[in-house]
Parts: structure tokens; C-alpha cells; sequence
């Protein structure tokens, strides 16, 4: 009897294991995660300096400590419907994606949330039927509503991510 308890319990190491770190933010109503280890700092708003002949999602770059970051309004990116431009209380979430810093605009940032990856489900497929969705990593339950995890990874295609560049000066 204590063998079949002793395998239904699992080790700290292995629940760790198990469980993913996520960084919650708002778009509108929308609740969404990005892993914790993407995330390099999470600022307010700051200046942002446009850039001439940029896509319509970036909102420009900012001076982050001498480096200049290009910022990206997420919002814009994902096509969600704005009810207000409350931009000035906006958050910009700092990612490392693949080498490259970017800045994402942000309603707000919630909490740092454990999920156990078991919860994660894959999107529905009417979700990922459109390319344009393929940074949509998963979707999973957290108790009042359900959260979208990004892949931020994704998130831009490779004609933007050459735009980007191109921004940076690289």
C-alpha cells in the first residue's frame, strides 16, 4: 500500500520539473503568458522615437540604458480591437527572442504564473487554421479565465524580422 501511494506523489525536483514559469499580461480583455526565461525586464512606458516607413505594428524604438530596442505594439500585431487609447499606462514587456531584443506594448503585466505543462492545451484549430496564427503556442485554464500562451519565437515573419534589422542598423 505504501508503494502505490509513494508512486502517485511526486518528487520536488520532478513537479519542478513539470511546471512552466509564465509572465501574465492584459491586451484589452484578453489574458495571455510568455515564458519567464524570454523576459529580460518589464518597463513603463518610455519615449519611443518613430521610425519612417516602418510596418504599422512598430511603434518605433526606445533608448534602453544606450541600446536602442525596437517596440512593437502587440496589440496592433495581433489584430485585437482597441476600445480606448489608454497607451500612456502601457507596459513594455523587454523579451530576448533568438539574440534579438524587443520591446512588446502591453496593457499590463498581471503575475508570474506556474502552469504545469500537462495543463497546456494546443489551440483549437479553427484558431490556427490562418497562418497569421502560428504564434499561438497553446491555451490552458488558470481559474477565472483562460490564459493564450504566445510563442514569442513566432511571432514575427521573416520578411518583419529583416525589417527589424533594418531598424537596428544591422
Amino acid at each position: 500500500m505504501a508503494d502505490t501511494f509513494a508512486a502517485d506523489k511526486m518528487t520536488d525536483q520532478e513537479e519542478k520539473d513539470l511546471l512552466m514559469q509564465l509572465v501574465g499580461f492584459t491586451i484589452g480583455n484578453e489574458q495571455f503568458g510568455v515564458d519567464i526565461l524570454m523576459v529580460q525586464e518589464i518597463i513603463r512606458s518610455a519615449p519611443i522615437t518613430s521610425v519612417p516607413n516602418s510596418p504599422d505594428f512598430i511603434e518605433g524604438v526606445i533608448n534602453l540604458r544606450g541600446n536602442i530596442i525596437p517596440v512593437i505594439e502587440l496589440r496592433k500585431r495581433l489584430n485585437l480591437f482597441r476600445e480606448d487609447s489608454a497607451s500612456e499606462d502601457a507596459w513594455i514587456l523587454i523579451l530576448d527572442i533568438n539574440s534579438r531584443v524587443t520591446g512588446f506594448i502591453v496593457d499590463s503585466v498581471t503575475r508570474v504564473l506556474k502552469i504545469v505543462e500537462s495543463t497546456i492545451e494546443p489551440p483549437p484549430e479553427v484558431v490556427v487554421a490562418g497562418l497569421a496564427n502560428q504564434y499561438i503556442r497553446g491555451v490552458c485554464d488558470i481559474g477565472e479565465s483562460l490564459l493564450i500562451l504566445l510563442d514569442f519565437n513566432r511571432i514575427l515573419l521573416a520578411d518583419e524580422l529583416k525589417q527589424l534589422k533594418a531598424i537596428d542598423g544591422e
